[in-house]
């Protein structure tokens, strides 16, 4: 239902006006004088404003409502305006167009055209609208709509049956839903699946990295912003929550939202409420939300980095994915899966797994789980032929040896490396010590959570 706004000075217009739209389905306010207009169009969320030219101060000119108009569209840009006068002219036409009105209506006004006019102006609004949320996904979120490859969510192993058996079931309602384990164990995938098996499935998926957005820009990216809200805001944004309506919103890294912006999260869960940043019109949320974290959000509340009442909205229900090594019968068939989808890629004929290359797959500790298999998959893809052999795969079970001789293998591994590879090396080292845990892993390292998160995507980790 549409929210028209009518502006008149004249009560019996304001009435006539008001029961004719309120028939045709629109949500209606009404306004007496400018000062009232800007009121409701700065604290209400206004589709079209269909206002008079000339108030009290003046009865013919059409001055104020000129200036209204104008005043209109600074303060909402894809307001429609439609202007209406009993003292027309071509001039006075031409002007409010000028000053950003979409049409203009002649008193006194045939309800048939009128209602044309204002179902036309909504429409070309819509319209506007879509243009502006496709070409901030475009911009910012490459992959909004979930589009699951069958090849990429195998689940041979009893373990991982149950899991989908139970979430199919989860998938199916509204409930909030916190996915935890290792790093590499495939989260991103399982919130997509879920998105792709639920009655939100032909709406948006809209996945946020919370780790690689800084506390400064927190507002701005998951609730949007107007133009002029802050220096940089040249033009409106559309926030993550916006563009996920009547989708799926998924937070990966959650444990990463700073504890000052946590409380605004809470209430997009409690109230299913926002306003864009330099806005004070109240926008409804209708999302279903996803989340996920390697890390141990109930130890957080207990050291006060994480707020417990976020976390009881969160963690509803609870998903727990296992490590690769947890699920030894899924990795020769997503091994599988993986050397068609590399060669597909690279336009190659897909190799086979030797019997050697099986058993270094399945005897593997898989510290990077399933991200690291795809990883060493598709780097073997690329260098095998016919048959992808151990020498292919690369794989280094690490071995306890002395101290000093350690010492001295790494370091002479280091003379024959760039700085990157040094970098990337004891980036990886440290998040195999931590588990996979990335906040723990930049603790170790005295690095910055953004700045370790930055590098984790300069390095594809």
């Amino acid at each position: 239902m549409s929210h028209i706004l009518i502006a008149d000075d004249d009560v019996s217009i304001l009435a006539s006006l008001r029961l004719f739209l309120k028939m045709e389905g629109f949500k209606v306010t009404t306004a007496s004088n400018p000062g009232e207009v800007e009121y409701f169009i700065k604290s209400q969320d206004i589709a079209l404003a269909l206002i008079d030219l000339n108030y009290k101060l003046d009865t013919t000119s059409g001055e104020e409502g000129l200036t209204l108009t104008q005043k209109l569209k600074s303060l909402d840009p894809d307001l429609a305006i439609i202007c209406m006068t009993g003292w027309a002219t071509v001039e006075i036409a031409v002007e409010v167009m000028k000053r950003g009105a979409g049409d203009f209506v002649q008193k006194p006004w045939e309800n048939e055209r009128l209602l044309a006019i204002i179902n036309a102006q909504l429409a070309i609004r819509e319209q506007k609208l879509k243009n502006l949320r496709l070409n901030e996904e475009n911009k910012t979120l490459k992959q909004q709509i979930a589009a699951i490859d069958g090849n990429d969510l195998v689940a041979h192993s009893s373990v991982m049956k149950n899991l989908l058996s139970t979430i199919e079931q989860v998938a199916k309602t509204d409930i909030n839903i916190l996915i935890t384990g290792e790093n590499g164990t495939g989260k991103s995938l399982l919130a997509s699946y879920i998105h792709s098996i639920s009655e939100r499935k032909s709406d948006s998926f809209v996945a946020v990295n919370m780790g690689a957005i800084t506390e400064t820009l927190f507002e701005s990216e998951m609730f949007g912003h107007v133009k002029g809200a802050y220096t940089d805001a040249k033009e409106n944004r559309i926030g993550r929550v916006e563009l996920a309506q009547s989708g799926t919103l998924f937070l990966d890294e959650i444990a990463n939202i700073p504890l000052t912006q946590q409380a605004k999260l809470l209430r997009l869960l409690e109230e299913h409420q926002f306003e864009k940043v330099g806005s004070s019109k109240t926008q409804q949320a209708d999302i279903r939300l996803v989340s996920a974290t390697n890390a141990n959000l109930e130890d957080m509340v207990t050291d006060k980095s994480f707020r417990q009442d976020l976390l009881y909205r969160l963690n509803t229900f609870v998903i727990e994915i296992p490590s690769l090594k947890a699920r030894g019968e899924d990795i020769l068939p997503m091994a599988k899966a993986f050397i068609i989808k590399s060669a597909n890629r690279y336009k190659k004929r897909a190799p086979e797994l030797s019997d050697i290359a099986k058993q270094q797959l399945i005897t593997y500790e898989w510290p990077g789980n399933v991200r690291e298999l795809s990883h060493t998959i598709e780097r073997a893809t690329l260098l095998a032929q016919d048959e992808i052999l151990s020498e292919h795969l690369m794989l280094k079970n690490e071995q306890p040896v002395h101290s000093a001789v350690a010492h001295e293998s790494k370091e002479n591994d280091f003379n024959d490396m760039s700085m990157d590879d040094i970098e990337k090396s004891v980036i990886e080292s440290r998040l195999r010590q931590n588990k996979g845990n990335a906040l723990d892993a930049a603790k170790s390292l005295g690095m910055s959570r953004s700045a370790f998160y930055r590098r984790l995507d300069k390095f594809g980790i």
